[in-house]
């Protein structure tokens, strides 16, 4: 029987209000296993307090009933009335997404360094809690209000400061709201270490764990570390470290020219031959779990000082190759940073993208340790040692994946520009479209391990060619004698022990063009080399399309900022324009192909590790029947009809989902 269609017209527009969206979508604002996260939310405001010199004590309370307090004695949350709004600001706070004090830094706002960017945090906290509660100390006043749900159920109440109040600070008890997560239970280990780590991070401040139990008696942890990073990662190491811990800091004065005056790092990093390393990064006091560019520079630094080390006294044996992952492999570190715009991956902030924060990091840490290094003579040998023996052993491995491959290896393409390392642990290939965007990916890439294969014109469509007929297209030949993996199908088991590269990475134009050129090489791996998609051996490299030179403001020195896309340009002059930028005083480039770009330019924006957007190529929700049918109607010789009528209904917003 045949369904009445359902009806789409302006009243299936649906607009979300308020904490509405988080409320529909918690997951984009919140990990949604357990309540940590929005709790963490309420410890780092408390964290940023203290960061910004106004308080000294953190005290976190796990209730008997599910709920957690958390107190601090920083300045309290203002409770005036806000003079645009016309509510009060503490209630904004916890009821709007993007309100919040930390948007105006550098300009004399309340926080220079913060983790928080978008005023989004203790507003997820009230919209997944059954019940919050927060009373604010300030200015000889006590301020008290409460939410259910996120909305206010009793109403601002205030009172004068008796003789038993604090002077100041703010305390918040949330209620997570179990619908919302896996678990309602707050996972112990984690919290603690959350905790402790506070500690670490800002010597002299106390942080203290109370656990009441239903019998009335409770459990108490305190934590203040007057040794700072260097106590913490002693008393984490599971070896003794080969050489003493290296540590130190570093922040930017007024007189640097590349960073905003208190911008810079702290840092622990001991060396050990055995037990699995310990690594911690954190930015403006926030746990980066995955790391980011402020890891990057640490290893850039670290590597950098020793390779100059090595060099200087003459230590590497002939035929050896030292490498950043040989120097970085046995380290264990703590690092802090203090970036004055952090921008992080999502909203749970677990990796730092700053790109400038390579540079800030490696440039403090680069010249400490080569003067520790060279103060220090027989450790900064016994350190040249441990990285030797680490990139002979990575050497050795590679040497015995190649023999594996045997003796009929075909003679590899003569325009492929191979790399000088064989670890495909951390080899690139980059399938580069044209010869002139190939010279200048030549030119910018990292010779150890990045290879560039440039390939002329349109690649063939493959989906309708038979698999015997594949050679006879000289850029597809080169391209499977280059990865060293012959063409198979979807239910094959092909040998990838002669697989060259860990990377597969399709460059072509931010245009059109460079668009179908893409899609003609991501037809050409999804029919003919299936395996290595399953594998995620391939990637999509996406360089951008716009640059904008902007002047410099505030702290901020000029700087070139590239976009991928409308969408980022469009945010980027948004960014300038609130930062007091006139619309003529930045200039906007559009880059009309990958060869107009300098190797420099192609190196920062595309080729860089640490800087780069590499989108891996993923099978997605639909099945392989389903996906063969979609791409059948895309490339297909007799398809025309039917993609025509995909473009007229859906041109604007098509999407392949490979």
């Amino acid at each position: 029987m045949a369904t009445a269609p359902s009806e789409y017209s302006e009243g299936s527009i649906r607009v979300l209000k308020g904490l509405e969206p988080v409320q529909q979508r918690p997951g984009m604002y919140t990990r949604t296993d357990n309540p940590l996260h929005i709790v963490q939310e309420v410890i780092d405001n408390a964290a940023d307090e203290a960061l910004a010199g106004y308080g000294k004590k953190i005290k976190l309370i796990q209730h008997a009933d599910g709920s957690v307090s958390v107190e601090d004695d920083g300045r309290g949350i203002p409770f005036g009335m806000h003079p645009e709004e016309g509510a009060p600001v503490i209630e904004l706070v916890f009821t709007r997404l993007h309100a919040g004090g930390k948007f105006d830094k550098g300009k004399g706002g309340a926080y220079s360094f913060s983790g928080g960017l978008h005023g989004v945090g203790v507003s997820v906290t009230n919209a997944l809690a059954t019940r919050l509660e927060v009373t604010s100390w300030r200015e000889g006043k006590v301020a008290h209000l409460v939410f259910s749900a996120g909305a206010v159920v009793e109403a601002l109440a205030t009172r004068q400061a008796g003789a038993g109040d604090r002077k100041q600070g703010t305390t918040v008890r949330v209620w997570p709201d179990a619908k919302y997560f896996e678990s309602a239970a707050l996972p112990q280990n984690e919290l603690v270490h959350l905790l402790r780590s506070k500690a670490v991070l800002m010597p002299g401040v106390t942080v203290t764990l109370v656990q009441e139990k239903t019998s009335g008696a409770a459990e108490t942890q305190t934590w203040q570390y007057k040794g700072g990073l260097r106590d913490y990662i002693a008393q984490n190491l599971q070896h003794d470290p080969v050489i003493p811990i290296f540590d130190g800091s570093g922040f930017a004065d007024r007189q640097n020219e590349s960073f905003a005056e208190g911008e810079g790092a702290t840092w622990a990093v001991a060396f050990t031959e055995e037990g699995a390393p310990v690594r911690e990064s954190y930015v403006n006091l926030i746990p980066t779990s995955a790391g980011g560019t402020h890891d990057s520079g640490l290893r850039d630094g670290l590597f950098t000082a020793v390779k100059g080390f090595i060099e200087l006294h003459a230590l590497l044996p002939k035929g050896v190759k030292l490498m950043p992952e040989d120097v970085f492999a046995r380290a264990s570190y703590v690092l802090s940073a203090k970036v004055l715009d952090p921008q992080f991956q999502g909203q749970i902030k677990e990796r730092l993208n700053s790109r400038d924060a390579v540079r800030l990091v490696s440039s403090f840490v680069r010249p400490a340790l080569e003067l520790w290094l060279h103060q220090h003579v027989e450790y900064g040998k016994k350190l040249a040692e441990l990285a030797i023996r680490a990139a002979q052993s990575r050497q050795k491995a590679g040497q015995k994946v190649e023999k594996r491959r045997g003796s009929g290896v075909a003679v590899l393409p003569g325009k492929l520009t191979d790399c000088e390392n064989r670890d495909i642990a951390h080899n690139e290939v980059f399938l580069v479209e044209g010869d002139s965007a190939g010279g200048s990916a030549k030119m910018g890439r990292d010779k150890e391990c990045q290879a560039v294969l440039p390939l002329r014109g349109k690649v063939l469509n493959t989906w309708e060619v038979e698999r015997d007929r594949l050679f006879a297209n000289t850029e597809i030949h080169d391209i499977s004698v280059a990865i060293g993996v012959d063409p198979h199908g979807p239910n094959d088991s092909p040998d990838l022990s002669g697989l060259r590269y860990g990377k597969i990475c399709i460059l072509s134009d931010a245009d059109v063009d460079g668009s179908h050129i893409q899609v003609l090489l991501l037809t050409l791996f999804f029919r003919h080399f299936p395996k290595l998609i399953e594998t995620g051996h391939v990637f999509v490299a996406r360089p951008p399309l716009y640059r904008v030179d902007a002047p410099a403001r505030g702290k901020k020195p000029a700087a070139k900022v590239y976009a991928l896309d409308e969408g980022e340009l469009t945010a980027i002059l948004d960014k300038l324009r609130k930062d007091g930028v006139r619309e003529t005083a930045w200039s906007i480039s559009r880059f009309k192909g990958l060869g107009e770009m300098s190797a420099t330019q192609l190196w920062e924006t595309t080729l860089n590790p640490d800087t780069r957007r590499l989108m891996p190529v993923q099978l997605g929700q639909l099945d392989n029947g389903q996906t063969e049918q979609r791409i059948t109607k895309l490339m297909g010789k007799g398809e025309a009809a039917a993609r025509r009528e995909l473009m007229e209904l859906r041109g604007d917003a098509i999407e392949v989902d490979i």
